[in-house]
């Protein structure tokens, strides 16, 4: 009698990109990313039907910041009301040695044995686990074949030095083009799963 096994869960790598392959300026300013309603919606859908969040420690500290109480504020946007309730009711997962658990809410500290941990979550019940931003985490896990698929909106923009997305990559990663989509604010989305075959 075979044993009923669950599909593995995946990480995709949700990305604000330039042309030339960068995720933020020199200083990790984004001011150059386009963003409009279209967009905010057609994010918001994908995202409200995940159920784990992985961030940086940069990152979420930066989330942390802002959108626990986004949607208490009197001028929330419908985007900030709606990515406030999921930002509260997600797993949030965290890359950082210097964090720890204490206090926080509905998180996982992840700090040594990468790969492991990681592993053990994709392993575990749920939906697919959706990286945002987070260049540094992202490049530790693409080191450790870890990404399972990249969500990248291409901005309209050659910033021509920053933080770029891909760095020191040491084999060919195969990638299966899933969907595109070009919105009116000039913004082109990828979508690519990884090839493992």
């Amino acid at each position: 009698m075979t044993e009923n096994k669950m599909p593995m869960r995946k990480i995709i790598s949700f990305m604000h990109l330039s042309l030339d392959g960068f995720v933020a300026g020199l200083d990790g300013e984004m001011d150059w990313i386009k963003v409009d309603q279209e967009i905010f919606e057609y994010v918001g859908k994908r995202i409200s039907e995940g159920d784990t969040a992985l961030y940086g420690r940069l990152t979420y500290q930066m989330m942390e910041n802002y959108w626990p109480t986004a949607a208490d504020k009197p001028t929330a946007s419908k985007h900030d009301i709606e990515h406030s309730n999921w930002y509260n009711k997600v797993h949030k997962v965290v890359l950082s040695k210097t964090m720890t658990d204490t206090g926080l809410t509905n998180a996982t500290i992840i700090s040594d044995n990468l790969s492991d941990r990681i592993n053990e979550i994709k392993q575990g019940a749920g939906k697919d686990i959706l990286l945002f931003g987070s260049p540094t985490a992202t490049h530790s896990l693409i080191e450790q074949n870890l990404i399972d698929g990249y969500w990248l909106f291409v901005n309209p923009i050659i910033l021509g030095r920053g933080i770029p997305l891909f760095v020191d990559i040491k084999d060919k990663i195969q990638l299966k083009l899933l969907n595109t989509r070009q919105f009116a604010i000039g913004v082109t989305e990828l979508n690519y799963i990884v090839d493992r075959q």
